[in-house]
């Protein structure tokens, strides 16, 4: 029985192995061949190149500014219609985020620090986001006055993201976040019908 036992160890062992073998030939398969920067890695589902890497930073500071204003119609609208869509909204980014986030932390980069109810000035130049005194304008009102605002300003802003996702398609070679844009660029451009409707725009 030990010798049979043995037997079986070894056999297991082999096969461990050669799974192990064969999952890193896999994984090294595919170099990513648009990575730039060398910040190209390979993964199960292709590397990642800057592109995928500038989209991944700079919407996660766009998301957080979203959330960021969805967060005031709670208080602040006056329409249930802008309540609904600000849920919406945060119900969706929030965990974008967090997808984003992972991935940077996997390509070994640094997710960039949280902004948000802090100084956006930094951020302004992504395309948009509001600035230090559009934020503070939202804040501060609130009624009907807050629901144009809040639409006026989320359209600018989903237009923006809209901008980004289509560069990250046009650039990037990591499969989840060009997949990621596409449904950033349907959800997103949708709202925007929604809302201009909303606004009693065509």
């Amino acid at each position: 029985m030990t010798a049979q036992r043995r037997f079986v160890r070894r056999t297991v062992l082999a096969v461990t192995a050669s799974v192990a073998a064969l999952t890193l030939a896999a994984c090294g398969s595919d170099g990513g061949d648009k990575a730039s920067s060398g910040t190209g890695t390979a993964t199960a589902t292709g590397g990642h190149n800057a592109a995928d890497v500038s989209f991944s930073k700079d919407m996660i500071q766009h998301h957080r500014q979203a959330v960021e204003m969805a967060g005031l119609a709670a208080d602040h609208a006056s329409s249930a219609q802008v309540k609904s869509l600000a849920t919406k909204i945060e119900g969706a980014q929030a965990p974008e985020i967090k997808t984003m986030s992972g991935w940077l932390t996997s390509w070994g980069e640094q997710v960039p620090e949280d902004m948000s109810g802090m100084n956006h000035g930094m951020s302004t130049a992504t395309p948009g986001m509001m600035s230090d005194a559009d934020m503070g304008k939202l804040e501060k009102a609130s009624g009907t006055g807050f629901d144009t605002m809040f639409l006026t300003m989320m359209v600018e802003h989903h237009e923006g993201a809209v901008d980004m996702a289509k560069t990250e398609k046009a650039d990037g070679t990591y499969q989840p976040a060009t997949k990621l844009a596409a449904d950033v660029i349907t959800a997103q451009s949708a709202e925007i019908q929604q809302m201009n409707k909303m606004l009693g725009k065509s």
